[in-house]
């Protein structure tokens, strides 16, 4: 439904961590160590607030050899 999309979206938007984590990805994309690295917070919550980006469509994550690059959709 829209409504939900919309929802999802909306909600990944309120937190500043992951629009600080958008505003990153505008100028290319990253790995997820590189987008860690201004937050003082742990990898395990980047890698949350990577999967409800994912989740509400804004960002795509690869799958290259043993990078990750994470980038906007």
């Amino acid at each position: 439904m829209i409504s939900d999309r919309l929802s999802a979206t909306f909600a990944a938007l309120a937190d500043p961590t992951r629009r600080a984590i958008l505003a990153r990805l505008v100028s290319g994309e990253a790995s997820v160590t590189q987008l860690a690295a201004p937050f003082e917070i742990s990898m395990p919550a980047i890698s949350k607030h990577l999967k409800v980006l994912e989740r509400a469509g804004l960002i795509a994550r690869g799958h290259e050899a043993q990078w990750r690059p994470c980038r906007l959709k």
